[in-house]
């Protein structure tokens, strides 16, 4: 059996104050997204994706830009890890 290549990426996001609620509902509807924290402090969100390809990353974190009161995003992609 072949192994399967997977890139990690972790995005944290920071949202429109009173936005918390309905960013965090449409984050944890997209595909690829494998945990969602709510944290205190610079960010608000704290998203963990994992996808087939760095493309696939690149996707998902311009969907996660354009959800209504996310205001900005830092993205660290980790290395590709065999599944």
């Amino acid at each position: 059996m072949g192994l399967v290549s997977m890139v990690s990426a972790v995005c944290m996001i920071n949202v429109e104050l009173g936005r918390e609620v309905q960013v965090r509902r449409e984050l944890s509807m997209f595909e690829g997204v494998k945990e969602l924290l709510h944290l205190f402090g610079e960010y608000d969100f704290l998203v963990i994706i994992k996808a087939d390809d760095l493309r696939q990353v690149n996707y998902i974190v311009d969907k996660i830009r354009e959800i209504d009161g996310v205001t900005a995003t830092k993205t660290i992609i980790g290395a590709e890890e065999e599944e």
